[in-house]
């Protein structure tokens, strides 16, 4: 039964990404919304769209939190592949997804105190700027040389 699901989740959810499904869906709004007149906007031409939708919404929750589950299943996988490839990574990692919110959050400090402070950044960044400053100053200055330097052993003689 579970493959069954599956197998229709994902092959619901290829054609609900297509753009003529999405074209489909608003020329039936649009068809909706043009027979509004033929029945005087009654109650029942109201309750087609709202049933329609609900419904549709409704079947579509399941169908998004399948192929979620599907995807996340996949990519934890592939990442659990790399962090077992990688000798210098910590296998402790490879569960990182079975831990508590408050265990997460503890690993989640524990890589903050290993990241740069603000203040680090922006005191690089400050440097990166003056270094870009120097550099645009030793141009003007090397291009100022090159207009004033002589030319020739004449114009140093001349001198």
């Amino acid at each position: 039964m579970s493959e069954i699901f599956s197998r229709a989740a994902h092959w619901a959810a290829q054609q609900c990404g297509r753009a003529t499904v999405f074209m489909l869906a608003v020329a039936l709004i649009i068809v909706w919304a043009a027979t509004g007149p033929l029945f005087d906007y009654s109650d029942t031409w109201q309750l087609i769209i709202n049933t329609s939708t609900t419904i549709i919404t409704f079947l579509m929750v399941f169908l998004i939190q399948n192929t979620q589950n599907r995807d996340t299943t996949a990519i934890q996988l592939k990442l659990d592949e790399l962090i077992r490839a990688n000798q210098k990574a910590r296998n402790l990692m490879l569960c990182l997804e079975d831990l508590s919110e408050e265990d997460l959050e503890k690993v989640k400090q524990s890589f903050a105190v290993l990241a740069p402070s603000q203040g680090v950044v922006e005191r690089v960044q400050e440097a990166a700027e003056k270094l870009e400053e120097g550099g645009e100053n030793l141009e003007r200055a090397a291009s100022r040389t090159e207009t004033t330097k002589p030319q020739s052993k004449s114009e140093l003689e001349g001198a």
